[in-house]
């Protein structure tokens, strides 16, 4: 596949690693030679400096030939005009375009996003993806991470695993042998800076982050074997009140109206605004680094701090300071890379990343077969993968244990119709099942390959 990815920032560049590393022929423009030259010594990826909406810039990059762009620059508007000049003039088939201003995504304008109008195919909305990450970090304490698949009847769960943990040191095995009707499977494991695709012999350690993939309806049950029985926020303080701090106010005064709200900003005008919008919610001008106002916010008292602002060291400090007062969990928003390997290490419960929930949302669109929707783990070292096995898949009619799975994969969960399936080595896929698994970087072509449609399949 000829993927043209507009855009050599932080986003860009990732979804340029993992496309390049899976063997596909990706071409990065960006107006900075630096970041062009540092991806193209970087990974197997051709580099183009220029100007990413500009037709003779796209016609060098081979727009003509392309299968796929994905328009990831930091102005929304050389995003839109970029897939507007592939479509118009190169006729590129699919075209994904990272859109942060909120103005351009209200519902009134809705067929502005259209074939005759402007041809672009998914928009990428950072800041709801980020609100919406943290609404279900929220919905799930004790977890890091939360994905819902096959219309929330099968969920991703992140935890991270302490000491007081019950099953730590005990093989995987023996688990399944002592929950059988429990539907929940451990798939990776994070140590040491490493993850790993675990077997039947693997124990999960103090330290460890693990990831396991378990039935909505049995969540309840499976936290408490990792260590969790946090209870549900009902007193939450956000800091921050821009887009994605009111995006998430809303959600909760919607979805959660038993939920005592505060929200602090720096801003005065940008306070008066967000009041203006929310119904119940408490909102405060201020700087959330100053002691008075996170005691009139009440962190001493409250469950869950969120730190959204614009400004790392702000969130981080924020969400330590209303720890230390004795709010009970601190999910915080982290842009800067470099501090994603220390805030587990300084009390941050929940770090929620930018970067990483945007390349999913792109993935989910990337990926070729009957894939219905995908995450990814860890900068991209790993992928939830939510596929439909179709009659030609070799998956299909044969037991699990004699399926020949690509290494470091493991299916999670079988979904058929509305039953929801434990995978054990007799249990036979049948066509049209969605299949919930966990999959190394290294898989992924082959399970791509083991969910496409065929011609046999006509």
């Amino acid at each position: 596949m000829k993927v043209l990815v507009c855009g050599a920032g932080q986003v860009g560049s990732n979804i340029a690693r993992q496309l390049a590393g899976e063997g596909n022929d990706v071409t990065v423009i960006d107006q900075s030679q630096e970041l062009v030259r540092k991806i193209s010594d970087s990974f197997d990826a051709r580099g183009i400096v220029g100007h990413a909406s500009h037709p003779d810039v796209l016609k060098r990059a081979g727009a003509e030939e392309c299968d796929m762009m994905i328009a990831v620059t930091y102005a929304d508007e050389v995003n839109m005009v970029a897939c507007q000049v592939a479509h118009t003039l190169f006729n590129v088939p699919m075209k994904i375009a990272r859109v942060r201003s909120q103005a351009y995504l209200d519902p009134r304008w809705g067929n502005l996003f259209g074939r005759d109008n402007m041809p672009i195919d998914v928009r990428i909305s950072p800041e709801i993806e980020v609100a919406r990450t943290v609404k279900r970090a929220l919905d799930v304490p004790g977890a890091f991470d939360m994905i819902p698949f096959a219309d929330d009847r099968v969920r991703l769960i992140g935890v991270h695993i302490s000491e007081d943990s019950p099953t730590i040191n005990t093989p995987l095995r023996q688990l399944t042998e002592l929950f059988p009707d429990l539907h929940c499977v451990v798939t990776g494991i994070f140590r040491n800076e490493r993850l790993i695709v675990p077997d039947d012999d693997d124990q999960m350690l103090p330290g460890d982050d693990v990831y396991f993939i378990v039935r909505t309806d049995h969540l309840s049950r499976a936290m408490p074997l990792f260590g969790h029985e946090e209870n549900q926020a009902r007193r939450i303080v956000i800091v921050g009140g821009g887009n994605i701090g009111l995006f998430l106010a809303r959600q909760i005064e919607e979805e959660q109206p038993a939920v005592k709200l505060k929200v602090i900003e720096r801003d005065a005008r940008r306070a008066e605004y967000i009041a203006e919008q929310l119904k119940r919610a408490v909102v405060l001008h201020g700087s959330a680094l100053e002691t008075d106002i996170l005691q009139e916010a009440s962190v001493h008292s409250a469950e869950a701090i969120v730190a959204l602002t614009n400004d790392d060291q702000v969130n981080l400090i924020a969400s330590l300071m209303a720890k230390k007062m004795g709010a009970q969990t601190a999910v915080t928003l982290i842009n800067n890379q470099a501090y994603d390997s220390l805030t587990a290490s300084i009390g941050i419960d929940v770090a929620v990343n930018p970067r990483a929930t945007t390349v999913s949302g792109i993935l989910q669109h990337v990926r070729r077969g009957r894939i219905r929707q995908v995450y990814s783990v860890r900068d991209g070292g790993a992928e939830v993968i939510d596929a439909e096995a179709l009659e030609t898949s070799p998956l299909v009619g044969v037991p699990l244990r004699e399926a020949e799975l690509p290494e470091d994969t493991i299916i999670g969960a079988i979904v058929r119709g509305d039953e929801v399936l434990l995978p054990r080595g007799g249990t036979v896929i049948q066509a049209h099942d969605r299949v919930i698994l966990f999959a190394l970087r290294g898989a992924i072509r082959e399970i791509e390959k083991m969910f496409s449609v065929r011609l046999e399949f006509f």
